[in-house]
């Protein structure tokens, strides 16, 4: 691990962070809630606000795929993720949402500014982001796809998103 430059838990909870949350609303599968937390240490985000039905650690199935990443990345519960994304607006923080929609930008054209702060919404593995808080959000960001399924596994739309993002800001992080 030490030839891999990998931080200690301790370490983590003092470096400096990627202006970025991952905010999971009304995610179902316990194994994905894990994996989005492993990604989330991966790429040194701020935080993880799970929101509705989203599972909360501690949990061995959340365990399971986090690997210890619900002990290194910060997490907050909302019951309603109007009151999360409220809570991201005052902080100035800028709100998209993952989803595929009539307006929505695609990931590969989006401008990500290393100035700003980004809240990013990931919906229920069937029904995506509820319809209820589109108008809350900066705008919503879509995975180009070109195979015969229109979504991807959410856990797995995470990754790519989170990653894309990440890199804009790694100089920041170091």
């Amino acid at each position: 691990m030490s030839e891999l430059e990998r931080l200690s838990n301790e370490q983590f909870k003092s470096a400096k962070k990627i202006p970025i949350i991952a905010i999971l609303d009304d995610i179902r599968s316990l194994n994905n809630i894990g994996s989005i937390f492993r990604t989330a240490d991966a790429f040194r985000l701020e935080a993880i606000y799970l929101c509705g039905i989203t599972a909360q650690p501690p949990h061995r199935d959340i365990h399971k795929t986090a690997l210890g990443a619900t002990e290194s990345v910060d997490w907050k519960y909302f019951k309603d993720i109007k009151e999360a994304i409220t809570s991201l607006h005052q902080k100035s923080y800028k709100i998209y949402g993952i989803e595929q929609t009539t307006n929505s930008s695609n990931l590969n054209d989006f401008k990500i500014h290393s100035n700003e702060k980004y809240a990013l919404i990931f919906g229920n593995e069937v029904s995506g982001i509820n319809d209820d808080i589109f108008t809350l959000l900066d705008g919503c960001i879509e995975l180009p796809q070109w195979g015969t399924k229109h979504s991807l596994n959410v856990s797995v739309c995470a990754g790519i998103v989170l990653w894309k993002f990440s890199k804009s800001f790694k100089d920041k992080i170091k």
